[in-house]
């Protein structure tokens, strides 16, 4: 019976850690659509790389925090992240992953528009029992609205 009872405990980790690695990546959509930039840079570990192609790169949550301030400073409240069709190749305390996103905006009558689809490729790691990001990179698939 020990090997079933440490059979499951490893499959109950294993689920809570792909649930943890999902919430990142909501946390991370609801941190920019809302303008909660220290908020955002506390998603990366300690040492987490962010290339975020025309936004820019950056390395450590407080780097990072500054460049999305920077770049995106009084732009919140009109975009919305949508996450889906995550990706996760888990392997202990890391993990490799590919996410799909898509940005919709406020069209000038009201309605949406979408803005932007495009992907991220990360390595999350876990750091001090919670998962956050060592490096995101992301990619956009169809164009951006929003100047270079």
């Amino acid at each position: 019976m020990p090997e079933q009872s440490d059979d499951v405990l490893t499959r109950l980790q294993r689920l809570e850690d792909l649930e943890a690695i999902r919430q990142l990546f909501v946390d991370y959509g609801f941190a920019l659509d809302h303008g909660d930039f220290e908020g955002y840079g506390q998603l990366f570990a300690d040492d987490g790389e962010v290339l975020l192609g025309p936004i820019g790169r950056a390395t450590g949550p407080a780097a990072i925090t500054e460049l999305m301030t920077k770049t995106l400073a009084g732009r919140q409240g009109g975009s919305y992240h949508v996450i889906c069709n995550p990706v996760i190749d888990l392997d202990g305390d890391r993990a490799t992953t590919d996410v799909t996103w898509v940005v919709v905006t406020r069209t000038e009558s009201g309605g949406p528009a979408v803005t932007m689809l495009g992907r991220h490729r990360d390595v999350v790691v876990r750091q001090r029992g919670e998962w956050k990001f060592a490096r995101r990179e992301g990619h956009v698939d169809l164009p951006s609205r929003y100047p270079a």
